[in-house]
């Protein structure tokens, strides 16, 4: 049976953060492959100007070209609609077929609100999750989150412990605007697309 990791997000840039905790989950949970898949829309930042998809979707290129493991999608980028997880998970499903398995990999705080999110009991019972933390961060409410959602959906969520990375992609935009260098943040390749294109300046 394959095991596909799916990991949503802006990757407005993508670094290193990501790319340690897709690889991180996985090692962890055995995937076969991690596919990450920026967002076109993000129903909570329906108010936030971002890079365009294209050059969103070219910086993931260029950061996991030579990561083996991982891919890209532009499943969201390629629709019309609001990025609902629920529906990734279902294209992904129609992809991979009712016997893979899918674990969509996310974080804590994420992951604490997920009953909110649209269409939530389908996307819960629809695939596995795995969890990404950072060292007693929530921790409690999120073991406490965890066993509920496993009693009341049947659903297999994995918490790992993945490589602690104190990154955001808000503080990288910050300091490309200000003309700081990135390197111990972003991929090399990234930060050259990054400046090869103007992106991030006022």
């Amino acid at each position: 049976m394959k095991r596909i990791g799916i990991m949503g997000g802006t990757f407005d840039p993508i670094h290193l953060g990501h790319i340690n905790l897709a690889m991180d989950a996985k090692k962890q949970v055995g995937l076969d492959k991690v596919i990450l898949v920026p967002a076109k829309l993000q129903p909570f930042k329906l108010d936030r100007k971002t890079a365009s998809a294209e050059d969103r979707l070219n910086m993931i290129e260029c950061a996991i070209e030579d990561v083996e493991g991982l891919d890209v999608s532009s499943l969201e980028l390629d629709s019309e609609s609001i990025s609902y997880t629920y529906l990734t998970i279902r294209a992904m499903r129609d992809i991979y077929g009712e016997k893979a398995g899918l674990y969509f990999i996310t974080g804590t705080d994420s992951f604490l609100k997920i009953e909110s999110w649209k269409n939530s009991e389908e996307l819960l019972r629809g695939c596995s999750y795995i969890i990404g933390t950072r060292p007693g961060y929530k921790q409690k409410e999120l073991e406490s989150c965890i066993e509920r959602i496993r009693r009341d959906y049947n659903t297999e969520v994995r918490n790992i412990k993945n490589t602690q990375l104190d990154i955001s992609s808000t503080e990288i935009r910050k300091r490309l605007k200000n003309g700081k260098q990135c390197r111990e943040l972003i991929p090399y390749e990234v930060e050259k697309y990054i400046k090869a294109n103007g992106l991030y300046k006022e």
